[in-house]
């Protein structure tokens, strides 16, 4: 075990320990809580002296840094290429859709699989796997002549993905006291942040000036530059053991329960309304079936697994609850503005897929700097639930002003009603994320890293599926309220990426603006469900308790700092 000493922290130990009951049952093992919260979040002083991070620290943290700038530049760039990809490979909308889509759920699904493996495993080997799988699958994609092929390199680009955001933030857990991770991951976020925003200018670039294939070539060389990175930089502590030990070590009847069941609970939501009606025995069967093993997967992991996939001990009190409920509001959010509001300017403004990432530019800039200044004043003051509260704050009154958007707003006008959104869930990002590690004990601080990731990609799965549902109703439901294309109203409603080009293509005339006026109406109803969503979320954050951040750095794994005379870590 080894650890970083803060000052005071054998005595801060002895005290959180003291406040740690010990019937608390996770299992076969009993699971202790986390430390009794302070009223002043702060009960030692700051870590700042202690943690001083060499340049070797530097160079390993840019490495993971790279990889996720990858990751999000590849999990958003497809989607501004896909009707291109479909007229050059004739491919059918639903062959389009599943590309943009499988990227996600395989992303989502395997995110705990490959955090359990780390455990075991070691970390390090576990990034291997994930470049070594986002790898084929790029490859895979790059020389596809079919949808098919597309549909399996993007599966495997996913689980890849998924590694590669999974592992860098357990990684980050592993190398920085919990006092001063705020501002590391808000260094993280701020690099998902700007692939989020580049993403989509390279996906249209490449698509519309080259060709759709560098879209995955491109990704070669952030593999190659973070591959050597993590070689070189990357030292972590592990404890050897034999490879037959640790495959005993593996939950393997908890992994097949989890991965079969969060599976066949996605992908109906995902096609739910799209490929699929809602009320089809093909979407609703294979939901509360899945839902039903989801739940046998829970009793699994408290009564029966000995080494649990997951530890639900980091949902066991009221601050981790909400937490969590909020990541997975922040995660459906974050992706149902990333998905809808281009649409926005597409559909409604007539804008070119280069155009409209810059358009998103208000909403998605702000989140880097709002998540960094954030990140760093927690570490400074130790204090998060500030934070907490003033995210979810300006996030529900960003929501909000959206619902102002119409089909004749001016530029300026819609470029402020986008400010304040990306402001609120920028500040979420790492606020959040040092809430979910302060409410859980030191030896589970990894594992709840590894389920705040995952829950904000459940989310992000369910954003595009909640926005799906209302876009349809409301679609459909304005439509019938105008003779000259109501006849056109169950078809037009059902997709509504499709329904743009549908839009563009159609002469200036009556019919352009019935439907632009309906699509701006179906749009603003998403913007009201992720209001009271958001909403909710402020609501339940008031329980949010405050927990010290001062403590120790218990972990198997940490960073292996060469000593050197003024760059160690002691």
């Amino acid at each position: 075990m080894s650890s970083l000493s803060l000052p005071g922290s054998a005595k801060m130990k002895k005290e959180i320990e003291s406040d740690l009951p010990s019937n608390v049952n996770n299992g076969p093992t009993s699971e202790p809580t986390p430390p009794t919260p302070s009223l002043s979040e702060k009960s030692v002083p700051s870590s700042e002296e202690a943690f001083k991070p060499g340049w070797r620290f530097w160079a390993a943290f840019a490495s993971l840094a790279v990889i996720t700038l990858m990751a999000a530049l590849d999990a958003t760039s497809i989607s501004v290429a896909l009707p291109i990809m479909a007229k050059a490979l004739g491919g059918s909308a639903i062959e389009a859709f599943w590309s943009g889509t499988s990227f996600l759920l395989t992303s989502t699904v395997f995110q705990p699989v490959l955090g359990s493996f780390s455990h075991i495993f070691g970390r390090k080997p576990l990034v291997y796997v994930s470049l070594l799988l986002f790898l084929a699958g790029c490859i895979t994609c790059a020389l596809a002549d079919n949808f098919t092929v597309i549909l399996v390199g993007r599966s495997i680009q996913g689980v890849g993905g998924g590694g590669v955001i999974a592992l860098t933030e357990i990684i980050i857990t592993d190398m920085v006291p919990l006092r001063e991770r705020g501002k590391w991951f808000s260094f993280i976020s701020g690099m998902w942040a700007i692939g989020t925003v580049a993403g989509p200018l390279t996906g249209g670039g490449f698509s519309q000036s080259v060709t759709w294939r560098w879209i995955f070539w491109i990704n070669l060389p952030f593999i190659g530059i973070g591959g050597i990175m993590i070689t070189l930089f990357l030292q972590l502590n592990y404890k050897a053991d034999s490879f037959l030990a640790k495959l005993r070590r593996v939950d393997w009847i908890g992994m097949a329960l989890f991965l079969a069941s969060t599976t066949g609970f996605l992908i109906p939501i995902t096609w739910g309304g799209v490929q699929y009606p809602w009320d089809s025995w093909r979407t609703l069967v294979p939901l509360l079936v899945c839902g039903a093993g989801l739940v046998v997967f829970v009793f699994h992991q408290e009564k029966i697994a000995p080494e649990p996939l997951i530890r639900t001990s980091v949902f066991k009190n009221t601050t981790a609850a909400v937490t969590y409920t909020g990541t997975v509001i922040h995660g459906i959010i974050l992706w149902g503005i990333l998905y809808y509001l281009p649409l926005y300017f597409e559909a409604v403004k007539g804008f070119s897929p280069i155009l409209t990432g810059v358009a998103v530019f208000p909403q998605t800039f702000t989140v880097a700097p709002a998540a960094m200044i954030v990140g760093a004043t927690i570490a400074i003051t130790g204090q998060y639930r500030w934070a907490i509260w003033s995210g979810w704050t300006l996030t529900t009154m960003g929501m909000g002003l959206l619902v102002l958007l119409k089909t004749h707003t001016t530029t300026v006008e819609w470029i402020f009603l986008d400010l304040v959104g990306g402001l609120g869930t920028g500040i979420l990002f790492p606020a959040m994320a040092i809430t979910t590690q302060a409410s859980a004990v030191s030896k589970d601080q990894a594992y709840a890293s590894n389920m705040f990731s995952f829950v904000r990609a459940v989310g992000q799965t369910l954003g595009v599926a909640i926005g799906g549902v209302v876009f349809q109703n409301q679609m459909k439901k304005k439509m019938l309220t105008y003779p000259l294309i109501a006849d056109k109203a169950a078809e037009y409603s059902k997709d509504a990426a499709g329904l743009v080009q549908i839009i563009k293509a159609l002469p200036a005339g009556e019919m352009k603006d019935q439907l632009r006026e309906s699509y701006t109406d179906a749009l603003k109803y998403i913007w009201i469900v992720l209001t009271v969503l958001a909403a909710v979320a402020l609501i339940a954050s008031i329980f949010t308790k405050a927990y010290p951040l001062d403590r120790a750095l218990e972990t198997e794994q940490g960073f292996k700092e060469k000593k050197r005379s003024k760059d160690v870590e002691q």
